[in-house]
């Protein structure tokens, strides 16, 4: 099974994710777009896995405390084009931790450097005219999902195996 662990957003971060989408349908870019239900920010891929026992032992491990995730602005890696968020070092904190985890645990994941963002589109077909604002928005984060990800007749389905919960106070 694919796997990866994300942070499911907020009603609010979605909608602030559909408006940035909408500015650059209505420039005409096209490309997949990711449904709203698939929205989330990845903190690690871990790919092909026979089972999620590992990884989902090696989760339950993950010591953070609640914090606050803020959208800021929309850009691009090539032709794929994000949603990014205020820097934050409790966010990154929680990406490190998690790796840190799968890698103790033996679990092999993409350790490409950790670039927080929310996927607004793939293969897109042109670049807009003018970069699509955000509306502002925030969430809370107090727990994060292992997920699986299987191809489904209309696109990719996202599960959410597992959720982990904040075990410390917030700072």
């Amino acid at each position: 099974m694919r796997l990866f662990i994300a942070i499911e957003l907020s009603e609010e971060m979605k909608r602030a994710a559909a408006q940035a989408q909408d500015g650059l349908r209505r420039q005409r870019v096209g490309g997949n777009y990711t449904p709203a239900e698939n929205l989330h920010m990845t903190l690690a891929f871990i790919g092909e896995l026979p089972s999620a026992e590992r990884a989902t032992a090696a989760l339950r491990a993950v010591d953070f405390a609640p914090f606050s995730l803020t959208a800021d602005g929309v850009g691009c890696f090539g032709d794929l084009w994000w949603m990014g968020v205020r820097a934050d070092p409790a966010l990154d904190a929680l990406a490190r931790i998690v790796r840190r985890a799968l890698a103790d645990a033996g679990v092999p994941f993409d350790r490409k450097r950790f670039r927080p963002h929310v996927t607004l589109l793939r293969r897109a077909s042109a670049a807009p005219r003018v970069i699509p604002e955000i509306r502002p928005a925030s969430m809370r984060v107090d727990r994060f999902c292992l997920y699986r990800s299987e191809r489904g007749k209309n696109g990719m389905i996202y599960t959410a195996l597992d959720a982990f919960a904040a075990n410390r106070p917030e700072a």
